[in-house]
């Protein structure tokens, strides 16, 4: 994720766009259909996609762990200067938006 659209002052939410529900529904179809060489690979990649399945709050603490790294932030995520810089990589968050994303950014680390 390389950006939020549709922040402002009046509308602060961050939504978390995944398709890993569709690839896995695609990876269990193509599993039922497999040939017995198939099989293997498939099962292989069903379980990496059902294991790199990440809940919204993980997605939103990567999304600003990545644009905390796009301004060269390097401290501690859990400083009030991560707010100020996350801030300063996506002005249009308020900054009550920034608290709470900087604050489950530091309940999840990767």
């Amino acid at each position: 994720m390389t950006g939020i659209t549709g922040l402002s002052k009046k509308n602060n939410f961050v939504l978390a766009v995944r398709d890993s529900d569709m690839v896995a529904a695609a990876l269990r179809q193509a599993l039922a259909e497999a040939s017995p060489e198939e099989r293997p690979g498939l099962e292989r990649a069903a379980a990496l996609v059902e294991s790199a399945a990440a809940t919204e709050t993980q997605l939103r603490a990567r999304w600003v762990r990545s644009r905390l790294t796009a301004v060269g932030f390097t401290w501690d995520i859990a400083s009030i200067a991560a707010v100020k810089a996350l801030r300063q990589a996506e002005p249009k968050l308020s900054l009550l938006a920034a608290v709470q994303l900087q604050k489950e950014a530091a309940a999840h680390p990767e």
